[in-house]
C-alpha cells in the first residue's frame, strides 16, 4: 500500500516544501515528521501556512508570515546557494537516501524536554562531496570524544582511525576541535572517505579554524548536515545533528569525554538506537576520561574497547551491518559487476576509462565505485582504482 504523497515524493513540490518545513522548525520535529508522514511535505506545508500548526512549530510559522514567508523563495535561494558551494539536496525517495537513518522514528529516550523528544529522522539532508551518501555510510562509524582532548585520547583516536581506514570503514565525526579534528585529519592521511555531520549549513562549517580541513573532507569525503545552506550553528543544534550521527552509523566510539560533555549525548542516542556503542576508558586521574567510566558503569550494553582490533570485534557482530564483502560479491547488481570485471581485467583504471571499457555513463560508474569499495572489492590509489589485494 502506497503511503499519503508517495505520488509528489521526490517531486519539485516534494523538495521545496521539506526545504520550507526545514526552515520552519528544527530537523526531528515530532509534529512536523508526523504530518509529512501522514499527508505529505506539500500538503503539510500548505496545512501550516493556513493555521493548521503543530504547538512545537507555531512561533516559528507566526514569525515567518509576519516576514511574509516565501517557502517557493527560500527553496530557490537555498538550492542557488548550495549550488554555488558544490552541494546538493538529497530527500527520502533518492536512491542515495541513508535508509538508517529512518530508524529515528522509533527513538524514545524515555527523558522528557523538547531536545529528547524531537528525535524524528530528518525531512531532507545537504552533502557536499561527489561519494553517494548511502554507500559512503553504509560501512560507517562514528568517533566521538571531548573538544578539549588530551595527548591520551588524540592518541587513542589516531589508532582506532587507522584501524578502521585500513579495513575499508567511513570515519564520522563531527567536525570539532580535539577528538573530531584527530579522526578526519588520520582518515585523510590513511586515504579514507571522512565524513562530516554539521549544525550549520555545509557552506559555513563551523569553527572556523578548521575551514582548510572542511575543504579537503568535501573534495576527499562529504559534508552533511539537516540544515540548509546559511544556517549558523546555534548551540542547540550540536545536540539535535548527534541523534542523526548515531543513526547513521553502525555504531560510536567515544574516546575520551566528561561527565557534561555533548558527546554522551550522541552515545546515548546510539545505546537507544541499538547501536554498537564503544567506551575507551582512561587514567582514573583524569577528568575528560571520567564521562568514559561513568557509561561504562551505568550501561550494562557498552562495550570497552582498547584498540582497533576490539572496535572491529564488536562491529563484527552478527546485525551490526550487512553480510561480509566476500558473500556480497556474487549478488552484485549487474552493473557493479560490469564494473568489477573490467577493473580485475584491466588493472588501475580511472573512471573515464572503466566507463569506455563498459560502456556505462560515466555517472553510472561513479555511482558503483564506491559501493564496490566499501563491499572490499576495489580499492584506490593515486592513478585510479585496482581490484583488491592485487599489487599496485
Amino acid at each position: 500500500m502506497s503511503e499519503p504523497g508517495d505520488d509528489d515524493a521526490g517531486s519539485s513540490a516534494d523538495r521545496m516544501a521539506r526545504i520550507a518545513l526545514t526552515w520552519l522548525a528544527e530537523p526531528g520535529n515530532r509534529s512536523m515528521w508526523s504530518l509529512v508522514q501522514s499527508h505529505g511535505a506539500p500538503a503539510t506545508l500548505e496545512r501550516l501556512l493556513n493555521g493548521d500548526e503543530p504547538e512545537t512549530a507555531a512561533a516559528a510559522i507566526a514569525r515567518a508570515k509576519a516576514n511574509g514567508f516565501d517557502p517557493q523563495q527560500v527553496a530557490d535561494a537555498a538550492l542557488h546557494r548550495a549550488e554555488r558551494f558544490g552541494a546538493r539536496l538529497v530527500v527520502p525517495s533518492d536512491e542515495e537516501w541513508p535508509e538508517r537513518v529512518n530508524e529515528l522514528a522509533t527513538l524514545e529516550t524515555g527523558r522528557p524536554g523538547r531536545l529528547d523528544q524531537d528525535t524524528r529522522p530528518p525531512l531532507c539532508l545537504w552533502v557536499r562531496g561527489s561519494w553517494p551518501l548511502a554507500e559512503t555510510l553504509h560501512r560507517s562509524v562514528a568517533i566521538t570524544g571531548a573538544h578539549a582532548s588530551t595527548p591520551y585520547g588524540v592518541t587513542v583516536a589516531l589508532d582506532i582511525v587507522s584501524g578502521l581506514c585500513a579495513k575499508n570503514w567511513t570515519v564520522v565525526a563531527g567536525g570539532g576541535f580535539g577528538i573530531d579534528t584527530a579522526a578526519h585529519r588520520t582518515a585523510l592521511a590513511e586515504g579514507g572517505r571522512p565524513v562530516a555531520v554539521l549544525a550549520c549549513g555545509v557552506d559555513r562549517p563551523h569553527p572556523v579554524g578548521n575551514a582548510a580541513l572542511f575543504e579537503q573532507i568535501a573534495e576527499t569525503g562529504l559534508l552533511v548536515s539537516e540544515w540548509p545552506p546559511g544556517f549558523e550553528p546555534l548551540r542547540h543544534r550540536f545536540l539535535i545533528r548527534n541523534r542523526l550521527t548515531a543513526a547513521a552509523t553502525v555504531g560510536a566510539v567515544l574516546t575520551e569525554a566528561s561527565p557534561r560533555s555533548a558527546a554522551i549525548q550522541l552515545m546515548h542516542r546510539a545505546l537507544s538506537l541499538r547501536r554498537a556503542a564503544m567506551v575507551v576508558p582512561g587514567p582514573v586521574t583524569s577528568v575528560m576520561s571520567a564521562g568514559c567510566h561513568e557509561l561504562l558503569r551505568s550501561h550494562p550494553a557498552t562495550e570497552l574497547v582498547t584498540g582497533p582490533a576490539d572496535v572491529l570485534k564488536a562491529l563484527a557482530r552478527p546485525g551490526r551491518h550487512d553480510s561480509a564483502p566476500e558473500q556480497r560479491h556474487g549478488s552484485l547488481d549487474p552493473e557493479s559487476a560490469q564494473v568489477l570485471q573490467a577493473v580485475q581485467q584491466h588493472g588501475t583504471a580511472t573512471p573515464e576509462s572503466l566507463a569506455t571499457r563498459t560502456g556505462l555513463p560515466l555517472r553510472t560508474v561513479l555511482r558503483r565505485l564506491p559501493l564496490l569499495e566499501l563491499a572490499g572489492l576495489v580499492q584506490r590509489t593515486d592513478n585510479g582504482v585496482i581490484a583488491a589485494n592485487r599489487p599496485s
